[in-house]
């Protein structure tokens, strides 16, 4: 079943036209015709079984016939990627958007290699932004994945020092592993994830992070790539506190 983002919350009952883009996709690409069901995503956490009830042109409309359940998690997950190379956020913010992490925070790094400027971030975190939509269609999933633009270091220490429990995946870290934290921490609900770029985070980042509460953990003893311990620290997290 083909999923659509509308553009405004829905309500059980109610007919809704899709953006022209969503329509354009539904009627020319995909050929939906009247009576085809669908599932429509409001973006705001509405999630609908559908029925297309016009289909003229580049204009749709379904009607919601009944709310779905709802699919997001129980806990907020932050995740705070050094910056790598684009190839490998896009990865990132499709895999996360899958797992349920409510946002990605890319952070300029002492190892990143990437150094966009204002410019290439803000046209980079709209492309981003498509990306996670896309992926939240694909898992009908209620609402994709906030994708900031990156962050310098300080202003990225503070925003991450705001989280309730804040994790950070270490290849230096000694013997505590995320399940024994989540014993520590049984009821944990806002929680973010600082994992370094392509290279690894410094010492000197990791301590600073110690210095505003963070718990490091290791992901086993093996080196995983920026991109891999993402996505692996993510799942942890997810079925330690969320709903996998």
């Amino acid at each position: 079943m083909h999923s659509f983002y509308l553009d405004a919350p829905g309500a059980a009952g109610q007919v809704a036209a899709l953006p022209k883009d969503e329509a354009k996709h539904a009627a020319k690409v995909l050929r939906l015709r009247e009576g085809d069901a669908v599932c429509a995503l409001d973006g705001a956490g509405g999630r609908f079984s559908a029925e297309v009830v016009r289909a003229q042109g580049e204009h749709v409309e379904l009607r919601l016939t009944a709310e779905l359940p709802p699919n997001e998690p129980p806990v907020r997950l932050t995740v705070y990627p050094g910056l790598p190379k684009s190839d490998k956020l896009e990865f990132m913010v499709q895999k996360l958007t899958e797992l349920g992490a409510a946002a990605c925070v890319p952070v300029v790094m002492a190892r990143s290699v990437a150094r966009p400027d204002a410019r290439d971030g803000e046209k980079r975190r709209e492309r981003l932004e498509r990306i996670a939509r896309e992926a939240a269609k694909q898992c009908r999933r209620a609402r994709p994945a906030e994708v900031d633009a990156p962050l310098d270091w300080p202003r990225a220490l503070e925003r991450m020092a705001g989280h309730e429990l804040l994790i950070v995946p270490w290849e230096g870290a000694g013997s505590l592993r995320m399940g024994e934290l989540r014993a520590e921490c049984p009821g944990a609900k806002d929680i973010a994830i600082a994992v370094g770029p392509e290279g690894g985070i410094s010492e000197e980042e990791v301590a600073a992070l110690r210095a505003h509460g963070a718990r490091v953990v290791t992901l086993g003893p093996r080196i995983l790539r920026a991109e891999t311990a993402v996505v692996a620290s993510a799942a942890l997290a997810m079925a330690l506190w969320g709903d996998l």
